[in-house]
């Protein structure tokens, strides 16, 4: 099989999204009072609404409206006054009541779109794009300084209720391939699940993850739900497509079903867009079919023929009359916006003078936003000048900690803001070394002191003084002359090995910059 990079020369990828996030802080079902709560004991949380009791009535939770369009309006949604559920036909055991309460064609959220900041590695799977000049815009992709950004089409969002949970007994990886007997648990059941479906305008595996992971980013920071994807509460479902490169015509679409991690859904699709273009350059046929991607094998399997809309036989849910929102209603939801992290990612290149990368990627996470704009607080009218150390601290130095811990609170740590604080002063004021800072990030977390008494206590503090350092300097030239000789004939690779002697004589406390810079002088001079 070809690799990825081999594929898409020949083959465009086109790629949509259905992205499924339950509203999980709420406290009640979608059309029911049952607590919701995950990890209760099975089948605890039930009522005969979500059981689908012959008679039992459902009413719509109105906090789960606001969140939907909550979420609407942060992803530039049109919001539909006028909407209603309906009865989707769902025969499996884990929806009791043998359908689904979903929209119709018109959902809460309509039309609406994000951009995707694309750079680095991830922009070389899009091919072309460098062809074009900054500012330069093909179909839906613009060119930037450090990548290019895509705009992504949102069909819609709608609100639905999520199934119950089935679990497969005696089977491998708890899988109903194998297994003996099954076990439901419809604690689940009934929860306020909402859809958002984009435009097929993806291209590359690369921008579906981003596209996931700055949708989880938004609805984290609307607050409308943990978006845990190990707990099922965040997952997607991948269509993907090829067709040859030029083409406009669409090729026959498969679908990868609850995808639940970002490194999945990129890996998944990147192997079934590979599959097709071998079963199509081999004069094969593609089936519109749902597969399972499996991680541990790194292929995708067929699990079903895919459903056409005819077989769910959906119509208007009789026992719910058709919603009516008023102006009222969307403004009031409206004033309860946050700042997004695109808006925030503006504000810090604004007021802070962060690159776009930097604002980007710190407006990307909870903890790095928490510190990152509490240190600037507490750097005062230093903030704009250590705002780029600061931006650097907390994605390298504190998101490595953070990703190598399990389910680790930075807030909870000894290394404080004001700690980061004094700890990048240090750094500016060359009185530590960058990989003395690490040394000292590290040494804060465990100690529980100040940066500037850790430097203290180890006698870390680096010698800036001109006069002592050029000694030193002078020192090791005049003990190497032949070194010296052959740097001025061209070995200017021995830098190194000045700048080691120099930190050696001074016990490793020289101020390398000052250092280099002094050798340069007298070595070029």
């Amino acid at each position: 099989m070809k690799k990825l990079e081999e594929v898409l020369r020949d083959w465009e990828a086109v790629i949509g999204l259905e992205v499924h996030c339950e509203l999980t802080k709420l406290h009640t079902k979608m059309f029911c009072g049952c607590k919701l709560e995950f990890g209760a004991e099975p089948n605890t949380h039930t009522c005969p609404v979500c059981l689908g009791m012959p008679g039992a009535l459902p009413v719509p939770n109105r906090a789960a409206i606001e969140n939907i369009v909550l979420a609407g309006l942060a992803t530039n949604c049109r919001i539909e006054k006028h909407t209603m559920f309906y009865r989707k036909g769902y025969m499996y055991p884990d929806m009791a009541k043998n359908f689904q309460t979903t929209q119709g064609p018109k959902a809460f959220c309509m039309g609406g779109w994000l951009d995707l900041a694309v750079d680095g590695r991830g922009a070389e799977e899009r091919l072309f794009w460098k062809d074009l000049a900054a500012g330069d815009a093909v179909e839906n992709l613009t060119r930037t300084a450090d990548g290019y950004s895509a705009r992504v089409g949102i069909t819609r969002i709608h609100m639905e209720e999520d199934a119950g949970k089935m679990v497969h007994i005696g089977g491998g990886e708890g899988r109903i391939a194998g297994a003996t007997h099954s076990l439901v648990d419809y604690n689940r059941a009934g929860t306020p699940l909402i859809e958002l479906v984009t435009e097929p305008d993806l291209r590359t595996p690369e921008e579906a993850r981003l596209f996931m992971q700055k949708l989880r980013s938004i609805f984290l920071t609307l607050g409308i739900s943990d978006c845990s994807m190990e707990e099922g509460s965040l997952r997607a479902d991948g269509n993907v497509s090829l067709r040859r490169r030029g083409s406009e015509t669409l090729g026959v679409k498969t679908e990868l079903k609850n995808i639940n991690s970002f490194k999945n859904l990129h890996d998944g699709l990147a192997y079934e867009i590979c599959r097709q273009a071998e079963v199509l350059e081999e004069g094969g046929q593609i089936y519109q079919e749902t597969r399972h991607w499996d991680p541990s094998k790194k292929c995708t399997i067929v699990m079903r023929v895919k459903e056409t809309a005819d077989d769910y036989r959906m119509f208007p849910d009789p026992d719910l009359a058709p919603y009516d929102l008023s102006d009222e209603f969307i403004e009031s939801v409206r004033a309860k916006l946050p700042e997004l992290p695109d808006q925030k990612a503006a504000r810090y290149e604004r007021d802070l003078g962060l690159s776009s990368y930097d604002a980007r990627h710190i407006a990307d996470n909870r903890f790095t936003i928490d510190f990152f704009e509490a240190a600037c607080e507490a750097a005062g009218d230093r903030a704009r000048e250590l705002a780029k150390p600061l931006a650097n601290l907390a994605l390298n130095d504190i998101t490595a900690y953070v990703n190598a811990g399990d389910g680790i609170d930075f807030a909870a740590t000894a290394f404080t803001p004001t700690r980061g604080v004094q700890l990048v002063v240090l750094l500016a004021e060359d009185a530590i070394s960058s990989k003395q800072a690490k040394e000292v990030f590290a040494a804060v977390l465990e100690e529980d002191k100040d940066p500037a008494a850790i430097v203290e206590e180890r006698g870390m503090r680096q010698v800036s003084d001109t006069g002592a350092i050029e000694a030193v300097v002078d020192q090791v030239l005049a003990d190497n002359p032949d070194k010296v000789q052959q740097y001025r004939d061209g070995k200017t690779g021995l830098m190194g090995f000045f700048v080691g002697q120099c930190m050696k004589v001074m016990g490793g406390q020289g101020n390398p910059k000052l250092i280099n810079q002094l050798l340069g002088q007298k070595l070029d001079s």
